[in-house]
C-alpha cells in the first residue's frame, strides 16, 4: 500500500471517529511528505470516500427498509387471511348454532306440550261461598 493511500485511509477513519489529533497528524505528515499544494488531494480523496461510504450506507439502509416493509406486508396478508378464515368459521358455526338452537327450541316446545298433557290434573270445582269457610277450616285441621 502506498503512503498516500495509507494516509487517506487513516484520515478517513479519523474523520469518522471525530479524532482531531489524528487528523492533524495525518495532515502534517502529508504536507511534510508531499507539499502543501497536494493537500487538496488528501481532502478530495477523503471526502469522495466519505461520500461513497455514505451512499453505500444509504443503499444498505434502503434495502433493509424494503426488506422490513416486505415482511410487514407478508405479516399483514397472513393476519388478514387468518381473520377471514375466522370469520368464515364463525359464520358456519353460527349457522349451525341457529339450526341446532331452532331444532332445540322446537323439540323443547314439543316436549313441553307432551309433559303438559300428562301432568294436567283435573281442576276441582270450588265449593259454594256459603260453605267456603267451613271448607277452609276443615282443610286447615287436616293439615
Amino acid at each position: 500500500m502506498l503512503l498516500k493511500n495509507h494516509l487517506i485511509e487513516v484520515f478517513k477513519k479519523a474523520s469518522l471517529e471525530n479524532n482531531f489529533l489524528l487528523k492533524e497528524n495525518v495532515v502534517l505528515k502529508w504536507v511534510h511528505r508531499f507539499g502543501i499544494d497536494s493537500l487538496n488531494d488528501l481532502l478530495i480523496h477523503s471526502s469522495l470516500q466519505k461520500e461513497n461510504q455514505l451512499e453505500e450506507e444509504n443503499q444498505e439502509q434502503i434495502s433493509l427498509i424494503d426488506e422490513v416493509h416486505e415482511e410487514n406486508q407478508e405479516q399483514i396478508k397472513l393476519e388478514l387471511s387468518k381473520t377471514f378464515e375466522n370469520i368464515e368459521e364463525t359464520k358456519w358455526e353460527s349457522n349451525g348454532l341457529e339450526t341446532t338452537s331452532s331444532n332445540e327450541v322446537s323439540s323443547k316446545n314439543q316436549n313441553f306440550h307432551k309433559i303438559n298433557q300428562f301432568t294436567e290434573t283435573p281442576k276441582l270445582p270450588l265449593p259454594y261461598i256459603k260453605n267456603l269457610r267451613k271448607w277452609i277450616n276443615n282443610d286447615k285441621k287436616a293439615s
